[in-house]
């Protein structure tokens, strides 16, 4: 098995010296930095240096900020949370009996539940004028009870 070994190209330069493209580059960049041109840096390095200090001084600065924020504005990005977990659990329940209900002589098991159910809840509650009154009253006392007010 014979190992191929690659070697970095090297680049013949004007004054006979060789060099590698990377070292080329660098130099180029130093260079291109240390210019007297304007635009190119150079002449610049004090406006960049007091750019850099600025945006230091701003991510040194970023968490009072986003205490700050979260400080004022408390009430409202609960409530917004709030609502997207609410959606996202709306859509996960959604999704979870939709993939029940494909599972086959489950959706009709349930359908029978649902209707036995109602039928007792009839029976038992709706049907005679007495039973209606209790159902009534336990409503007015469940309403108490999560309002915390007496009816």
């Amino acid at each position: 098995m014979e190992t191929e070994f690659q070697s970095e190209p090297m680049l013949l330069e004007p004054d006979g010296s060789v060099t590698t493209p990377e070292a080329t580059a660098q130099s180029e960049a130093t260079a291109l930095l240390e210019s007297s041109d304007p635009y190119l840096g150079g002449g610049n390095s004090q406006q960049v240096q007091r750019v850099l200090d600025k945006v230091s001084e701003l991510l040194g600065d970023l968490p009072e900020y986003v205490t700050d924020f979260f400080r004022e504005y408390q009430r409202p990005i609960i409530t917004v949370g709030l609502i997207f977990a609410s959606i996202i659990s709306v859509k996960l329940v959604l999704a979870i009996l939709g993939a029940i209900n494909e599972i086959p002589l489950l959706s009709p098991t349930f359908e029978l539940i649902g209707l036995t159910y109602s039928g007792w809840f009839v029976y038992r509650y709706l049907l005679r004028a007495s039973n209606r009154q209790e159902l009534v009253e336990d409503i007015n006392t469940l309403k108490a009870q999560v309002l915390g007010k007496s009816a």
